[in-house]
């Protein structure tokens, strides 16, 4: 385990209490934006950010789903395209959008991703989607996975998508004009990939096939994305549902499950409610917990800002980091910005993100060689 403690925190939403979106704000983050043409939606998310790269976190998730949430904007776009958006906007904090990979084609998944960590010269994540997927049959219209099945098309996924950030060589791209060659083919590979799974094949009658099973796949190669800055994007999971070898982070719900992941990186999740300058923290979730009881799947900390400081400065050398998911972000990142994060960097618990570093050179994870480089 690392000396220092990241901090990674997730943005979605009003909070991660299915009751958030019922509380008046307070903050500035639910404020319209004065300038035309941006949505509220869009300045929200900007200065939440734009406050989290301020307070020195290393990285923001984004979480996604299907169907409609209590407290998410059913309106909202993607993930990927969330944090495409806060990418130009900021230039030290990491951007982990959540994608299954049971709903998203991995070719499709891959180049998105490369896109994302071009776009954000090398700050981009994934964060593997694990798990059933609500409203995945109807949106796919065939059969989905489930169970173990699932579980191994996930690792298949993740394998393929590693494999297409490598089919391109850091140097492919020549830009030679005497030839007009824009790319160098020889620099190209195809990834052949075949996965496991003996589901129904694609067919005109795969509609009616039950749930259960994984069908097969294939994937040819090359990406049509030039390899990122980072070599590949940091890859962060839940322990369990994607192997620790094809992680770089691995996430867990409590400490009992830090060891033994397999994962270079281990990070827990803590669901926080602080005190604020109107109610304790035991106040606001009583309060919460009335309007939609909620047990949250990870670390529970209630209380004030010293508190917090105080369970996270005990945390350093027994994981390598915590990700916060506040009950309510307009009232809980506030507290985490102002009081909270400044005592770590006093404590020097936190690292300093410095603009033009990657992810991964803040994370101290080293850049993957391309497994073609490494095989030639």
């Amino acid at each position: 385990m690392t000396s220092v403690l990241h901090i990674a925190l997730e943005v979605d939403g009003a909070g991660q209490h299915p009751a958030a979106h019922l509380v008046e704000p307070h903050t500035t983050f639910a404020t319209p934006a004065a300038r035309p043409g941006v949505t509220p939606d869009a300045h929200r998310l900007r200065t939440v950010v734009a406050a989290a790269e301020n307070a020195g976190v290393t990285f923001v998730t984004f979480d996604d789903s299907l169907v409609p949430v209590a407290g998410r904007d059913p309106h909202r776009v993607d993930a990927v395209t969330r944090a495409a958006f806060a990418a130009p906007l900021t230039s030290r904090i990491g951007l982990v959008p959540l994608v299954h990979p049971a709903v998203t084609e991995p070719f499709h998944l891959a180049s998105q991703l490369a896109a994302l960590d071009h776009a954000s010269t090398g700050r981009s994540g994934w964060l593997v989607g694990a798990g059933a997927v609500p409203g995945a049959r109807a949106a796919l219209d065939r059969p989905v996975a489930d169970g173990q099945d699932l579980a191994d098309e996930t690792a298949d996924v993740v394998t393929v998508v590693r494999d297409l950030w490598d089919s391109w060589d850091d140097d492919a791209v020549i830009r030679d004009t005497a030839t007009g060659r824009y790319i160098d083919r020889d620099r190209l590979h195809y990834v052949d990939f075949a996965s496991g799974g003996d589901g129904p094949a694609a067919s005109p009658a795969l509609r009616s096939a039950p749930d259960g099973r994984r069908a097969p796949f294939t994937v040819k190669g090359p990406l049509i994305v030039p390899r990122g800055p980072q070599g590949q994007s940091v890859v962060v999971g839940r322990a369990g549902a994607v192997p620790g070898e094809l992680l770089d982070i691995a996430l867990v719900s409590s400490l009992g499950q830090a060891q033994g992941t397999g994962a270079p990186l281990v990070l827990v999740d803590v669901a926080v409610t602080l005190d604020t300058d109107t109610a304790t923290g035991a106040q606001r979730l009583e309060a919460l917990d009335r309007s939609a009881a909620h047990t949250p799947d990870a670390v529970v900390f209630t209380g004030s800002a010293a508190g917090l400081v105080a369970l996270l400065t005990s945390l350093r050398g027994v994981v390598d980091g915590v990700r916060i998911l506040p009950s309510v972000i307009d009232d809980d990142v506030p507290v985490l910005v102002r009081d909270v994060l400044p005592a770590l960097r006093v404590a020097r618990a936190l690292p300093t993100p410095r603009p033009g570093a990657t992810l991964r050179d803040t994370l101290g994870l080293p850049r993957p060689t391309s497994r073609f480089a490494a095989t030639a």
